[in-house]
């Protein structure tokens, strides 16, 4: 042995354990590894991304369907009427991911608002997680799922049309 020491400072010599230190470094290794939180599946993380956007498409959609009731547009009751049925059909997705979230034991907490950001908490098997979404993101997202509702709202009229 030329070299007592290594790079971390432990003498070449103390690398022994002894069996009743090994048997508890082990369990403490398994006990803690037992411990490591459960990360979300991708199609958690979709539902708990989909339990903060719904509400707020759901308001983006109801306001605009008030402010076409109060408008003069000479279309204004079918705009109305198509803006209330896309409201219904986001509530029903919205409960759906209420109940889905409920049935995985999720729970998503809003925690702080900001011009730029919001920010949530998430309490999954145990595990509590920030989530952090722009406010840019979800005005982006929202204008999307938007127009996907829209256009399943539209495809389902033709295919009513058609008979």
């Amino acid at each position: 042995m030329t070299k007592k020491l290594e790079g971390n400072g432990l003498w070449e010599s103390s690398r022994m354990m002894l069996p009743e230190h090994k048997a508890l470094f082990s369990s403490n290794q398994r006990s803690s590894t037992a411990k490591l939180p459960a990360q979300l599946s991708k199609e958690e993380m979709n539902l708990v991304r989909d339990y903060i956007l719904l509400p707020v498409m759901l308001s983006v959609v109801e306001n605009k369907s008030r402010e076409i009731e109060m408008s003069s547009l000479a279309f204004k009751m079918l705009y109305s009427a198509s803006s209330r049925v896309l409201a219904s059909i986001i509530g029903k997705d919205l409960r759906k991911v209420e109940k889905a979230l409920q049935e995985r034991s999720i729970q998503v907490f809003e925690e702080m608002k900001d011009e730029n950001m919001l920010q949530y908490r998430y309490i999954c098997r145990g595990h509590e997680e920030p989530l952090i979404m722009a406010r840019d993101y979800m005005k982006s997202e929202i204008s999307v799922r938007i127009g996907r509702y829209a256009k399943n709202l539209v495809a389902i009229i033709q295919a009513v049309e058609r008979g």
